[in-house]
């Protein structure tokens, strides 16, 4: 399949390229700074510069053309504030998913956030973090045009992977290695039964395939 990646230049999305690349897949990672597009080669991804925040939805589209699954896992990162929240977390997971339909990309898997809720309270940055995310899930929730999965991890740590996890609707808070979820969100990929679910996910017993197989009914 060719998988193109929002936010190619990301931990998750990074250790993504790699799984894919290795699992015989065309993997796209699409990047704002052109001095990341050695860091993506080095983990099997093509890169493509487009800054999503100021990109239109045709620019986006073409990007897309041809691809089999495009993911979701751009943020404005640390460091950030509430402005960028909205125009990164929010705005450009909404574009990203316009120009998926725009090029008939069915299948989007969104990277979220345990947490996210368009009405989460509170005023600080991570609460307006929160909201954003919710956001862009809620949008993506209700359309009809994509065959959408949406991943929410709980605390991401940087440790080794286990490969086990727990992954259902509701898991209740926990940690989560990068690995981990990248490992989830590859599976994800080529499970299409997958399509229609919000998950959470922290670590757990159960093995990453037989995990997503679980939730897909498989």
């Amino acid at each position: 399949m060719r998988i193109v990646i929002a936010g190619g230049h990301g931990q998750i999305a990074q250790r993504l390229e790699r799984l894919l690349s290795a699992g015989g897949h065309e993997v796209a990672g699409v990047i704002r700074d052109p001095e990341q597009a050695d860091a993506l080669r080095a983990a099997g991804a093509e890169p493509v510069v487009l800054d999503l925040e100021s990109a239109t939805v045709e620019m986006t589209a073409a990007v897309l053309q041809g691809a089999d699954v495009a993911v979701f896992a751009a943020g404005a990162g640390p460091g950030s504030g509430v402005e960028r929240k909205d125009t990164v977390d929010r705005g450009a997971a909404v574009l990203f998913a316009d120009a998926a339909e725009r090029a008939g990309v069915r299948r989007y898997i969104v990277v979220s956030s345990m947490g996210a809720d368009a009405d989460h309270p509170g005023d600080e940055v991570f609460d307006a973090y929160l909201r954003a995310k919710g956001a862009a899930d809620d949008d993506v929730r209700a359309r009809s045009g994509l065959d959408w999965t949406i991943l929410k991890p709980g605390m991401l740590t940087n440790d080794a992977g286990t490969g086990l996890v727990r992954l259902e609707a509701s898991t209740g808070r926990g940690p989560v290695p990068r690995d981990d979820v990248a490992a989830v969100l590859a599976e994800l990929a080529e499970t299409p039964a997958t399509a229609g679910l919000t998950l959470e996910l922290v670590s757990g017993s159960v093995p990453v395939s037989v995990a997503v197989k679980a939730v897909a009914g498989e």
